[in-house]
């Protein structure tokens, strides 16, 4: 299993960074790891939207098929993973003084065992945090220039 943190400080309200992320189909736009992003359900938003992202890794690419388990406008967002990686993972919102927001990205992925499983976790979480740093500062730059 990996469990994986990354966050960053972005030099907005809650309310504008959730502009920037509440329709998944947009999220491309700022990860790097995501190729294209397909709502599955009737419903494009809110608890209960499945998706299908996907999603590249280096030479890796695999389909991520997720559905949103949480949803808490300008606060809080959380998928499950049920394609090949399964696990859970969470966008939370936190105000911050000064109309910034605190963004904090958690995910906890469970890998197959023809990625090696454990140990595919254990090289693969410090490859899937550097990308989703990335991730974030390509998500600041998008909400702070707008």
């Amino acid at each position: 299993m990996a469990r994986i943190r990354v966050e960053t400080t972005i030099e907005a309200p809650p309310g504008q960074v959730w502009a920037a992320i509440d329709d998944v189909r947009t999220h491309p736009r700022w990860m790097e790891d995501a190729v294209a992003v397909r709502v599955t359900s009737s419903q494009d938003a809110g608890v209960g939207t499945t998706f299908d992202c996907d999603t590249k890794v280096g030479p890796l690419r695999l389909t991520d098929r997720m559905a949103i388990t949480r949803w808490d406008e300008a606060r809080a967002m959380g998928v499950r993973h049920e394609g090949l990686v399964v696990g859970e993972g969470e966008f939370e919102l936190l105000a911050e003084p000064g109309g910034r927001t605190r963004f904090v990205w958690t995910e906890e992925l469970h890998f197959p065992w023809w990625m090696a499983g454990a140990l595919g976790a254990a090289v693969g979480a410090p490859v899937l945090r550097r990308i989703w740093q990335r991730n974030l500062a390509n998500l600041k730059a998008l909400v702070e220039s707008s």
